[in-house]
């Protein structure tokens, strides 16, 4: 079953990769949850092609996806999809916006996959299977130290909350080798899964921004947890060993 539904999560991936890499010469622009929160034409043509192709291969699945397309299903699987993760970063036109669709059952997530064309890779797992970059097993850094960390992060796009996102980021500039912001919640817990960043947190995240990279993050030998209540709940992925140094840093409580 995971193999199944792994192969056709990574077949219409990317194939919806590649419908995003043929950018409109002018976007349709429009606000979601605030002013800066934006949707284009292609998150709504991407998603739209990604569900008709899985449930054209699985009628009875269920569907979650950002831009509103919900389906209840009948087969006990769901597909959590982000049919532009990165969305500034593609309006832009900066590198790093992906393709992210996971499937649960009942029990969570068990299939993972983030196609991120604009710097040609690809991350999967299945639950229990490990994970894989452009078909390559992956594991994440551990044990490093807070101090030789390096550690990525995103904003909230209501300003309202940001304060406290400054004020935790103001913590860790003093004890941490280095900061990054990307811009895609998928590839960061990607890159941490492969070892390209250290840890990876933000407050915020939606279920399909978690989904499949947290599942790859998990697979990589990652802890992959939440923090807090919404909307500003913490999502975390590092090694292990870091992750307890970062919950303590940041103070982090369940």
């Amino acid at each position: 079953m995971q193999e199944e539904l792994l192969a056709l999560a990574r077949k219409v991936g990317e194939a919806a990769g590649a419908l995003l890499m043929d950018r409109p010469l002018a976007f349709e622009i429009e606000s979601k949850s605030t002013a800066i929160d934006i949707a284009t034409q292609m998150d709504t043509k991407a998603e739209k092609f990604i569900v008709q192709s899985l449930l054209a291969a699985r009628p009875d699945d269920g569907i979650i996806a950002e831009e509103g397309a919900a389906v209840e299903g009948k087969s006990g699987i769901t597909w959590v999809i982000d049919p532009l993760d990165g969305t500034v970063n593609y309006f832009y036109g900066l590198p790093g916006w992906n393709v992210s669709i996971a499937a649960k059952d009942k029990n969570g997530v068990i299939v993972g996959v983030v196609t991120a064309p604009t710097i040609n890779s690809s991350w999967w797992a299945t639950l229990g299977g490990g994970a894989f970059f452009n078909g390559h097993a992956i594991r994440c850094n551990d044990p490093v130290e807070l101090n030789r960390a390096l550690i990525a992060t995103g904003f909230q796009y209501d300003i309202a909350h940001r304060t406290k996102q400054l004020e935790d980021v103001s913590k860790l500039v003093p004890i941490v080798r280095d900061i990054r912001r990307a811009g895609a919640a998928a590839v960061d817990l990607c890159h941490v899964a492969m070892g390209a960043l250290d840890a990876y947190y933000e407050a915020g995240l939606k279920e399909w921004d978690w989904s499949a990279g947290g599942l790859i993050a998990r697979e990589a030998g990652a802890t992959f947890a939440q923090y807090g209540q919404v909307p500003q709940q913490i999502s975390m992925a590092a090694g292990p060993h870091l992750h307890q140094q970062l919950v303590a840093a940041l103070g982090f409580s369940a």
